[in-house]
């Protein structure tokens, strides 16, 4: 079992950045493929970024593409999103995700990630 816990949400003005970050506990991690999702108020919870269990391999969402980055460290069993040029349509709750061990593919679809956090809130001011 993976516990996860996100932090670093924040209010912020439009133009500026934050940066996430998921805290794993477990052996596991270095095998876990981690992603991000975010959920708008009155909206779906949508994929917003994956990485692969190495952090070679990063996959993003078109919204956010060129914008954020994620990475992980894995001595430190922390996967964070660095989000700049931030929008308001930025604002939405911020999940952190991870797929079973030996999971290796990095999927898009929520459904296919076992763990989640808590959640953190990104407040994008106009």
């Amino acid at each position: 079992q993976v516990q996860l816990v996100e932090s670093g949400g924040g209010l912020v003005q439009a133009g500026g950045s934050l940066r996430l970050s998921c805290a794993a506990s477990g052996p596991t991690f270095s095998a876990t493929v981690m992603g991000w999702f975010r959920q708008a108020p009155g909206k779906e919870r949508e994929f917003v970024a994956a990485i692969s269990r190495g952090g070679g391999t990063s996959f993003y969402a078109d919204s956010v593409k060129g914008r954020f980055t994620i990475s992980r460290d894995n001595a430190k069993n922390t996967v964070d999103l660095q989000m700049n040029s931030l929008k308001p349509e930025d604002t939405a709750v911020y999940y952190c995700a991870g797929r079973r061990a030996g999971f290796a593919v990095i999927h898009r679809q929520q459904s296919e990630y076992h763990y989640w956090g808590q959640g953190t809130h990104v407040t994008v001011s106009s």
